[in-house]
């Protein structure tokens, strides 16, 4: 049989049994897409800052404590079917905030991503991506959701810089003088971001109040005043100089800081230098 004749006969098949020609053509352009996505199209890839956190920014959730951020590991990859990249952990920052054993957590992912450059739209794990979205992650050693708070084309390299900053409490208890350290530090996962270089103390003053925001009962307290220099690592933004991405450190603002041993609370920046 030449080959005219078997085209002939292969083509009266097709029209004959038309479904499956359709049916087996559909397969065959799905395999050739996959394919070409796979092993000859590149792949585009995004880089994300992700607020670790239940998903939607505007929702309000416990936040993630130690024990869950040990095992958020640098360096993790997650993987597809075929056992290509499609997401990896480029790093992980953490800082604590007021409530007990939470902590804000951010981490800067690379991302496999599908979409288009002019118009900056994305997908990744089919759903779209972008500022404010939520994203679901899942790890070979943690699985966890967040927000999309940084998105660029580019590995995001953001410039720390350190600043000296004076911490004032004018009615302080004792205990609180004597458990600031000099020395005293905290790393955020990264590197040490906070270090206590000094602390002085004001006058003692006994004081008598039935006002719970300034003594806890309405016997003499004694109390003095406390001042506190540390060195901060921070970035600017907009002009401002931030610590941990989102609390804003400038004279006259009540800021929450902990290191290894002792927490600010209700502490007020009197000078940054």
């Amino acid at each position: 049989m030449n080959l005219g004749k078997l085209i002939k006969k292969f083509w009266k098949f097709a029209i004959d049994n038309y479904f499956i020609t359709i049916f087996l053509t559909c397969i065959a352009f799905v395999l050739l897409v996959s394919a070409y996505k796979l092993f000859i199209s590149k792949p585009t890839y995004v880089y994300v800052r992700v607020k670790m956190g239940q998903g939607l920014w505007w929702a309000s959730t416990n936040k993630p404590s130690m024990w869950f951020i040990k095992n958020i590991k640098k360096g993790d990859v997650q993987t597809d079917l075929v056992g290509a990249l499609t997401s990896e952990i480029l790093s992980v920052r953490y800082y604590p905030i007021l409530y007990p054993n939470q902590y804000d957590v951010y981490l800067t992912i690379k991302l496999k991503v599908s979409g288009n450059k002019k118009t900056g739209k994305y997908n990744f794990n089919r759903s779209t991506i972008g500022v404010g979205a939520p994203v679901d992650f899942e790890f070979p050693s943690s699985q966890f959701s967040g927000t999309i708070v940084d998105l660029a084309t580019q590995p995001i390299k953001d410039k720390y810089i350190d600043k000296i900053v004076y911490l004032s409490k004018p009615f302080a208890y004792t205990w609180e003088y004597d458990g600031i350290k000099a020395g005293d530090k905290f790393f955020d996962g990264e590197e040490n971001v906070i270090e206590i270089l000094d602390k002085f103390s004001g006058e003692y003053t006994s004081i008598t109040s039935s006002n719970k925001n300034i003594v806890d009962q309405s016997s003499p307290q004694t109390r003095q005043g406390i001042t506190v220099k540390l060195k901060l690592k921070g970035k600017i933004v907009d002009g401002k100089f931030v610590f941990g991405d989102d609390q804003v450190i400038s004279p006259g603002k009540i800021v929450y800081l902990s290191t290894d041993n002792f927490s600010f609370t209700d502490y007020l920046v009197s000078k940054v230098e």
